[in-house]
């Protein structure tokens, strides 16, 4: 009797031990393995959780890869996911650009499917809350499935220069990235410092629309929407406001420099990032990342509306 309650005691420890072992591991474990491994969203109320740098997503849902005036683009990467109010706000100026003549949106990356650091590419995008929007119209066929993984946005920006291409820039850029501009949810806009100082040049009219627009490294071929925090995500942590005026003055000259573009120094150390880890997360994303979900992607994909 002595002896099989040892063993029990001992096979308990075990267990608890190998679970604690797991959960040491899981946290140890680049964040960008575990949210880039799953394929579903988590089932609950949508909530953004954390920066949009640092943070996931709760009750995503798909847009679909098909609209009546958009198409999703690299499908392989299955990130077409975000928050229902980023979702809307994309099918709202899918629709309004039609109105304007942009023939319709060709849409990059948005979130995973609970959002987290992804495998590749991005640094944000983790709390569906950011877009990426291709500069290129959409053509006037449906693009089969090889064509979205292999087709390569029109860069906006002539050769090695940091000034928009006269031969591919049109007003419909100007008016497609106004249109998204004027919505209130929409906090900034990133774009290549040629394509602002393109804006500043020749943007007419009420030019308040113009803070939002940012200059940034490598968005050359697509302007990348960020909204605001939305009211049902206490645990969302969002940016200061935008700089009141154009942004047209200084601020964006310091890009036409050299210091932005500053190669390091010859031998000098690389800066090494070091991963992010699910303990870098809110503490709210481990929960996010083991909630169930749903069947298939059929049912959480937010219909047109």
């Amino acid at each position: 009797m002595l002896k099989s309650a040892v063993r029990n005691i001992v096979c308990a420890a075990l267990v608890l031990m190998m679970g604690i072992d797991a959960s040491v591991a899981k946290d140890k474990t680049p964040a960008k393995e575990l949210f880039g491994a799953v394929k579903l969203p988590a089932l609950s109320e949508p909530a953004s959780a954390g920066f949009y740098s640092k943070g996931c997503l709760a009750g995503g849902v798909a847009i679909p890869v098909d609209g009546p005036a958009w198409q999703v683009m690299r499908l392989s990467r299955n990130r077409n996911w975000g928050h229902p109010d980023l979702v809307k706000i994309l099918e709202r100026l899918a629709a309004d650009g039609k109105k304007i003549g942009w023939n319709g949106l060709l849409l990059g990356d948005i979130s995973q499917p609970r959002g987290g650091p992804m495998l590749t590419g991005h640094a944000s995008h983790q709390i569906g809350l950011d877009a990426d929007v291709w500069l290129t119209p959409m053509p006037n066929r449906k693009l089969s499935k090889q064509e979205r993984e292999d087709l390569s946005a029109t860069s906006m920006i002539k050769g090695d220069s940091l000034y928009v291409d006269p031969d591919v820039w049109t007003p419909g850029q100007l008016a497609i990235i106004k249109t998204a501009a004027s919505y209130a949810r929409v906090e900034r806009i990133l774009v290549h410092p040629g394509i602002k100082k393109k804006l500043c040049e020749t943007a007419t009219g009420d030019r308040s629309w113009l803070s939002k627009v940012r200059p940034y490294w490598g968005h050359n071929y697509h302007m990348h929407i960020r909204i605001t925090c939305p009211k049902d995500s206490p645990n969302c942590r969002g940016q200061e406001p935008v700089v009141k005026g154009d942004g047209c003055g200084d601020a964006l000259a310091w890009w036409f420099t050299d210091e932005p573009w500053r190669k390091p120094k010859p031998g000098a150390k690389p800066v090494f990032k070091k991963p992010i880890t699910l303990a870098d997360l809110p503490p709210v994303c481990a929960r996010i990342l083991d909630a169930p979900g749903p069947k298939s992607a059929a049912e959480v994909t937010y219909g047109a509306q």
